[in-house]
């Protein structure tokens, strides 16, 4: 007969930092007592069976390693197109006639989708249905990619396929990817998430630098540049269809929101303090190219955004190798959104281009490492890992909102201003730094204010 007291799944160290100092000192020091028995899982909603078949995370090896690549690929067709949408941005803007702000929708809510979806892919990657999930959401993105190449011209044709479609089939993908290849590392996470997150920068690069080259220097024309850039998302997807396997059994049972998260309050502050992050973050990959013609009077402006995708890159994977070796992924996430703010609020003095591709690849650097750092943390905040989709998805959902808000109201202050981008800059600096506080917040929760790795 088992006892049911040891039927409670107990907590994983993959919610901890790899040094076992800070390991220490996060649980000696949290003033929060431990979790009551109503709060955590129980064995029923994991055979007893399965948890004793369930082995360590790897932590390496071929196929954790592979399982790093497709997380790569999935974040090289999502994070990567919406942080290419300034290229979209300054082509629709001159061709369908429309505001930059009404246009901005477009990027918001394919955005918005992305992160809205995790609530329900996340949920039913933990039920079983990862590849359900997966290959419809590919299908979707290839879809809507390709429907949009009959859109042009057509601003609520391109809403539909390119914003709606793409967006569904994104949010399928992202919450699931992230979640089923965090499953497979526990120490070394830190730094195989900063490479899964790199995606989004080497596909900021490549899907502009394609637009660059087909729509704007030959003459291939809009259609057949959205073809091929479906047809790009499919090649790069195939292995992840072929080889995506998630590590962790699933659970049949268990509600759509864990409702007892939000009275963690590291939980609730981390999620605070994303939201108003990426409220302000994303400003520079959608108004960038617009900021580089209409007011520095930069004539090829796409340049700018495979700059600021480019740097990302190392942005994406130096601070995660330094948050796992030194800092702390907490104490990594605070300084990189700082200095996001810092140079947000710079971008108002720059007149030059000299000084804007200088300030790129200094923003793009650290949004990139804040990009990055964000669903790092997020994994180290989940302690029962056959939770992971469920916590994972919440903490998208909610952000997705900002997300969706960010480029429309941003639009509307610059249209507000006759063009002038300064209310802008100043509403997306300033939120980037009242998440920053709410990270301090975050951290003094969970250590105190005692300096160390977390």
């Amino acid at each position: 007969m088992i006892d049911p007291e040891k039927q409670i799944v107990q907590p994983s160290s993959f919610a901890c930092d790899s040094s076992s100092d800070s390991t220490s000192v996060l649980f000696k020091t949290s003033p929060t007592p431990a979790p009551s028995r109503s709060t955590l899982p129980v064995a029923s909603e994991i055979p007893p069976s399965q948890i004793a078949e369930i082995p360590p995370p790897p932590d390496g090896g071929t196929l954790a390693w592979l399982h790093v690549f497709f997380g790569h690929m999935v974040f090289f067709n999502t994070i990567g197109v919406t942080n290419s949408y300034g290229v979209f941005e300054q082509y629709y803007t001159e061709t369908l006639g429309h505001s930059p702000s009404t246009v901005g929708w477009i990027g918001g809510i394919q955005m918005f989708l992305i992160f809205f979806g995790g609530v329900f892919s996340g949920r039913a990657t933990d039920a079983g249905y990862f590849r359900h999930c997966f290959v419809a959401g590919v299908v979707l993105q290839v879809l809507g990619t390709c429907l949009t190449s009959l859109c042009e011209h057509k601003f609520y044709g391109i809403f539909l396929c390119q914003a709606v479609c793409y967006g569904l089939g994104a949010g399928l993908l992202f919450t699931p990817g992230l979640s089923v290849t965090s499953s497979y590392f526990s120490k070394r996470r830190t730094l195989a998430m900063g490479i899964v997150a790199a995606g989004g920068a080497t596909g900021g690069m490549v899907y502009p630098a394609v637009v660059n080259a087909l729509l704007y220097h030959s003459n291939v024309g809009f259609a057949w540049t959205m073809r091929a850039i479906a047809l790009i998302m499919l090649i790069t997807h195939i292995p992840s269809i072929i080889g995506y396997r998630p590590y962790i059994p699933p659970r049949s049972t268990g509600p759509l929101v864990e409702w007892s998260a939000f009275r963690e309050k590291p939980f609730v502050t981390f999620i605070a303090a994303n939201s108003l992050c990426f409220w302000g973050l994303y400003m520079a990959f959608f108004y960038l190219g617009t900021f580089a013609r209409g007011t520095i009077h930069l004539s090829d402006s796409l340049n700018l955004v495979i700059v600021l995708n480019g740097v990302g890159v190392i942005g994406r994977m130096v601070p995660n190798i330094l948050a796992h070796r030194f800092v702390g992924v907490a104490n990594m996430n605070i300084i990189c959104n700082t200095v996001c703010a810092i140079c947000i609020f710079c971008w108002m003095a720059i007149d030059s281009a000299a000084g804007l591709y200088a300030w790129s690849a200094v923003y793009g650097l650290f949004a990139g490492a804040a990009q990055a750092l964000f669903p790092t943390m997020t994994t180290h905040l989940t302690t029962d890992m056959s939770k992971i989709g469920t916590r994972t998805g919440m903490v998208f959902t909610i952000i997705s909102f900002f997300c969706l808000t960010s480029p429309a109201i941003e639009g509307a202050l610059i249209q507000d201003q006759g063009g002038n981008y300064m209310a802008a800059q100043l509403f997306a600096g300033s939120t980037v730094v009242v998440g920053a506080l709410c990270l301090v917040l975050n951290r003094w929760f969970r250590v105190g204010w005692e300096m160390t790795k977390i």
